[in-house]
């Protein structure tokens, strides 16, 4: 077997992968350079003035104030300083880069559990430990946790970031190679964490699109949210350009990513934390024109379950923030009921948003 050469850095195969590289080797230089001058100072200071018998030592005190001094300490101070910068700024350029996914990104939706990760694709197709995603497009993943701290790590990207349970992080990266590379837990998550591993499979467009269309039987993560969303009796309250109706929740049509003024007189973006918190913890942040009906579905809707509710309210159209005019006890004729055994929601008391023009 042909044995492999050393390699400094892991095969980089995104296109951020080579600013991070630049970066790091900048800083393992910039180190290296001043550990040798420092070393060679101190060996060649401890040969020159070290002890030799029948010699006395002599000491010259230093003048603090003379301009050789202070020239000497401004240099020393300036330099480190001048250094420390450039490593901060470009740092934190790349770190922006990498903590703002793009607007056309693909959506992935991600789950963390000891000790697998679970993959949800948005039209449908699910993975364990496997991730296929297609060459040259921008990918990003929206993950949480089921149970502790985990972090989606995959080295040949140079990306990396922790999932938590109860909140939502992102992650996003362009693929640049095809071919399989290593996902790991970087973050210590109990007895088996060195086996939570997997892989990206990157794949040229035409086979991402046959892969992706053989996975897909379930339906896309939309059409099973609206399942989900209608089995709850949602729909008894709120209204969507599904169901037109009125009722004590507001409309969702166009929710995701507005602002929601609430009852306290702050605001909030809606994204994938503020949905969730609607759902599990209602009381939390009510809407303003809104009474606090609404019932908490903790415990009645998994993590993987609350990922399929944000992407069909994500799906829903943009017309958003119709007004709420129906009467205590109206709900939508259009609805579907509630099934069996559960409550039926009775408002969305967290979900809600500044009227659009026209609407008031």
């Amino acid at each position: 077997m042909q044995a492999k050469s050393f390699q400094l850095f892991p095969e980089a195969a995104s296109s951020i992968a080579g600013q991070v590289d630049a970066l790091y080797a900048f800083m393992v230089l910039i180190s290296a350079f001043f550990s040798l001058i420092i070393a060679f100072l101190i060996i060649f200071f401890a040969i020159k003035y070290r002890h030799r018998p029948g010699i006395k030592p002599t000491f010259k005190p230093a003048d603090d104030h003379s301009i050789g001094g202070m020239v000497l300490e401004i240099v020393w101070t300036a330099i480190p300083l001048a250094i420390s910068m450039v490593m901060f700024v470009w740092g934190v350029s790349i770190y922006f880069t990498e903590s703002r996914p793009p607007a056309d990104s693909m959506e992935i939706y991600v789950t963390g559990k000891q000790w697998m990760w679970k993959v949800q694709h948005m039209e449908g197709a699910r993975e364990i430990n496997e991730l296929h995603i297609p060459i040259n497009r921008n990918i990003k993943l929206t993950m949480t946790s089921e149970d502790v701290l985990h972090d989606f790590f995959i080295p040949a990207f140079r990306t990396k970031a922790d999932v938590l349970p109860g909140k939502y992080t992102t992650e996003w990266f362009r693929p640049t190679q095809t071919g399989a590379f290593h996902i790991f837990c970087a973050e210590y998550c109990g007895t088996k964490h060195s086996g939570m591993i997997g892989t990206v499979y990157v794949m040229n467009e035409a086979d991402y699109t046959v892969w992706l269309a053989a996975g897909s039987g379930e339906g896309s993560m939309a059409e099973q949210g609206q399942s989900l969303f209608n089995q709850l009796g949602c729909g008894n309250c709120h209204y969507s350009n599904v169901n037109n109706g009125i009722g004590r929740g507001p409309n969702l049509n166009g929710l995701y990513g507005s602002k929601v003024d609430l009852k306290d007189g702050t605001s909030v973006k809606a994204d994938e934390s503020y949905i969730r918190e609607s759902v599990l913890n209602p009381q939390a942040k009510i809407v303003a024109g809104f009474d606090d009906y609404m019932p908490t579905f903790k415990g009645q809707i998994s993590d993987e379950g609350m990922l399929k509710l944000i992407a069909y309210v994500k799906s829903l159209g943009l017309t958003y923030g119709a007004p709420n005019t129906a009467t205590p006890g109206t709900v939508s004729t259009s609805a579907t009921a509630p099934t069996a055994g559960r409550p039926a929601a009775k408002a969305a008391t967290s979900v809600s948003a500044t009227p659009v023009a026209g609407n008031k």
